[in-house]
């Protein structure tokens, strides 16, 4: 029973959930990352240094998750330093640009590293960037789908610039993360009830 006096509510269960962002550079992983959390898009982005860590609360099927992303420098003198930061990840979205040839074929060293440091069981997601570039088009969607089946991955083609798709990226892998059979580490958070309006509100009303 609760009071004016500041008693405890129910436990609100904080999902926490690690994503890895990972991906050739200029493929368009800090645009995608901003068009999820803040849905803009900016025509140049500053070049990730290292890594770039953002979290984003949402709502999914009626439980809290603090998603915690992880955005990746694509550049190769960064690469040792990314291999650090797998530990714990329980989802791994693998960008390419479906204009460049290149991005894609550093998908499978990507996906070698995945399987020196990360989780087994961490979901797997193969994103085609800038799809709004049909144009310049140098992977067809099919090439895509079938190399991520065959890794056993989902699949997205998306373009950051126009958020086609983009919500189905984040979507897909989260719903595949909740199937796992201890999918996050689960963080009971004890809210009063004058702190409870506050602490709610913070939580984007979205379902999915």
């Amino acid at each position: 029973m609760l009071s004016r006096k500041g008693t405890l509510l129910h436990p609100v269960k904080t999902h926490q959930v690690k994503v890895l962002l990972l991906g050739a550079a200029s493929v368009g992983k800090s645009s995608l990352l901003l068009r999820f959390t803040d849905q803009q898009w900016l025509p140049e982005t500053q070049p990730t240094i290292g890594v770039d860590t953002w979290t984003h609360k949402l709502d999914i099927k009626g439980m809290h998750v603090n998603l915690s992303i992880w955005d990746t420098s694509g550049e190769e003198r960064f690469r040792t330093i990314v291999s650090s930061y797998y530990r714990g990840t329980q989802a791994i979205i693998l960008v390419y640009d479906i204009s460049d040839r290149k991005s894609f074929e550093t998908i499978e060293w990507w996906f070698t590293e995945r399987s020196k440091h990360a989780p087994k069981s961490a979901v797997k997601i193969i994103v085609g960037n800038k799809a709004d570039n049909e144009h310049t088009r140098q992977i067809p969607t099919a090439d895509g789908a079938a190399y991520a089946a065959r890794m056993g991955a989902l699949f997205v083609e998306s373009s950051a610039k126009t958020s086609a798709g983009v919500r189905e990226v984040f979507r897909d892998t989260l719903e595949r993360v909740l199937e796992l059979p201890v999918p996050f580490k689960l963080e009971p958070t004890e809210m009063s009830v004058s702190s409870a309006v506050s602490s709610c509100a913070t939580w984007h009303s979205e379902e999915w």
